[in-house]
């Protein structure tokens, strides 16, 4: 079949969840056999998320071709089980950053460059590339920003172009909000055909209309707001709010909305998706009663998405482990010798959480050391095994100086250091390892037994790595080495054996779990928090 392409856009609000929208009509038309990828097109003038504040955008996610993007981007992944790429996630800088280089080279033979038809016609060709592989049936591009934002017009202009050009095998869905004024106690539809008339206006007429509320909408009134938008009445449904994002996909199947789809791009609607193991998933979910507590010590916790992926690994976890998590976040920067005991004292297991720079590394540093010697089922991911490692040195190695150079250039004992290749490099970018490496696990370690095989692959987002020369001191005094990239022999994973679950990874494992393929480590480290917990209980 030839592909088709769905866009997605938003209007009234942003944060309406137009990336759980798209991930969940991916994952009923996945679920009914068809080929399918999502990607994002964000109207920010940055080339990607990655130099970007948590404050500003949430978390950084990292595809295995290590392209930082957007963190919808592991919505689509944990939705669909498909990997994204560079070419899943597109943003105002990266296209106008094209454009100049060609205009730099004289491809466009000394022409006046313009919005029109360059840049339009570039992100035409991004939209298209990865149809252009023949891999896919079904390509969902969300439009990032809300309808009316001077940033997203390039795009929404592109966006109406494509529809002629492509006909029956596009559509689109807007996603609107209709709210809820307590004081009249009704529903307001007026801000939905606001929306709808601001993309009109620049020339797109929305195929399906999906309504996020917090009340039902009546059919009358989706009656209602079909006729004033131009929409078939059977092409209006509702995202009410549910208590999980993965009872999305659920609810969009009862609306019909994979089926609306299948039907207005021509495509043949047969049987239904097969969603057994998505719905054994939220069985799971819907079932379990008994909490196991782990705490999340970071210097964004106060962030909602600052942490997404390691939320939704340990829920993937804990859901799977017949368990409701209750995470609970502990600022690193609020951590001291006085009160480690007060905040850590009754949790199930600890993670220390990934991040850059110095702001609130002491404060792990004390609740790692309270973790170890209390014997805490304990996780430390990217800065927090570099944590761990520098935790062990300057406690039992003795070494009091012990630092990585990245928060003290000058300490006696870099323990977490620059490569040598890295160090000559200015650019923050070129310093990176980014993206998928293979490790080799210890046979006999936690590790291996978590994985259930002696080579993975996972995806990393660091600067730094651990220091080899100090590598036969750790080993001898319990902190072992236990994975290391075959290549380089860069260490990838530490752990204490002694301990009841004490391990850390330079890599970001939160990056591949998904609902149906959970990450292993993640799952070994819920059932070592299960395992204690039960453990105090008797």
């Amino acid at each position: 079949m030839e592909t088709k392409y769905i866009f997605v856009t938003g209007g009234v609000v942003s944060s309406l969840g137009k990336g759980i929208i798209s991930s969940s009509l991916a994952c009923l038309l996945k679920s009914r056999g068809f080929r399918v990828t999502i990607q994002k097109f964000d109207p920010y003038i940055n080339i990607d998320p990655g130099t970007l504040n948590p404050y500003e955008h949430g978390e950084c996610y990292v595809t295995e071709d290590g392209h930082e993007a957007d963190l919808d981007l592991g919505h689509y992944e944990r939705f669909t089980n498909v990997h994204t790429s560079r070419a899943n996630s597109v943003t105002t800088g990266r296209i106008y950053q094209s454009v100049i280089d060609k205009e730099r080279r004289g491809d466009y033979l000394g022409k006046t460059v313009q919005i029109v038809p360059h840049i339009t016609d570039e992100i035409k060709r991004n939209v298209k590339f990865l149809g252009n592989t023949g891999d896919y049936d079904f390509i969902i591009t969300e439009i990032g920003g809300t309808v009316g934002d001077i940033e997203s017009l390039p795009f929404l202009e592109a966006v109406r172009q494509l529809r002629w050009e492509l006909g029956q095998n596009s559509l689109c869905i807007h996603l609107t909000y209709v709210p809820y004024i307590a004081a009249a106690k009704e529903l307001k539809t007026k801000p939905t055909q606001h929306s709808v008339k601001a993309l009109q206006e620049v020339g797109i007429q929305p195929d399906i209309l999906v309504l996020r509320t917090e009340k039902e909408v009546s059919p009358e009134m989706r009656r209602k707001i079909a006729l004033f938008c131009n929409v078939s009445p059977d092409s209006v449904v509702q995202s009410k709010d549910v208590n999980s994002i993965y009872k999305v996909p659920l609810t969009m199947h009862e609306q019909h909305l994979d089926e609306i789809v299948m039907r207005k791009t021509g495509t043949p609607v047969n049987g239904e998706p097969q969603m057994g193991k998505w719905l054994d998933f939220v069985n799971k979910l819907d079932n379990a009663t008994e909490k196991v507590s782990i705490g999340l010590v970071g210097k964004y916790v106060e962030l909602q998405d600052a942490y997404k992926s390691i939320n939704e690994s340990l829920f993937h976890a804990a859901t799977y482990a017949d368990r409701k998590v209750d995470i609970i976040c502990i600022h690193s920067e609020k951590i001291n010798e006085a009160n480690v005991a007060e905040k850590l004292d009754g949790l199930d297991g600890v993670i220390v959480a990934p991040g850059f720079g110095q702001r609130g590394i002491e404060g792990k540093f004390v609740a790692l050391k309270w973790c170890r010697e209390n014997d805490i089922p304990t996780f430390g991911i990217c800065l927090g095994m570099q944590c761990m490692v520098i935790e062990f040195a300057r406690n039992v190695l003795g070494l009091e100086d012990a630092n990585s150079t990245e928060m003290n250039p000058h300490t006696h004992d870099n323990v977490i250091d620059l490569m040598e290749e890295q160090k000559n490099i200015s650019n923050l970018g070129g310093t990176m390892r980014l993206g998928a490496y293979d490790c080799e696990l210890r046979s006999g370690s936690k590790a291996a037994q978590a994985y259930g095989t002696l080579h993975v692959r996972e995806r990393h987002r660091h600067r730094f790595e651990f220091n080899n020369e100090y590598r036969e001191r750790y080993e001898n005094a319990g902190m072992e080495c236990v994975g290391e990239n075959p290549n380089a022999h860069l260490v990838e994973i530490v752990e204490i054996p002694s301990k009841r679950w004490y391990i850390g990874t330079q890599y970001h494992p939160e990056y591949s779990s998904t609902v149906l393929s959970p990450s292993p480590i993640f799952r070994s480290f819920m059932e070592a928090a299960i395992a204690y917990h039960d453990e105090k209980a008797k």
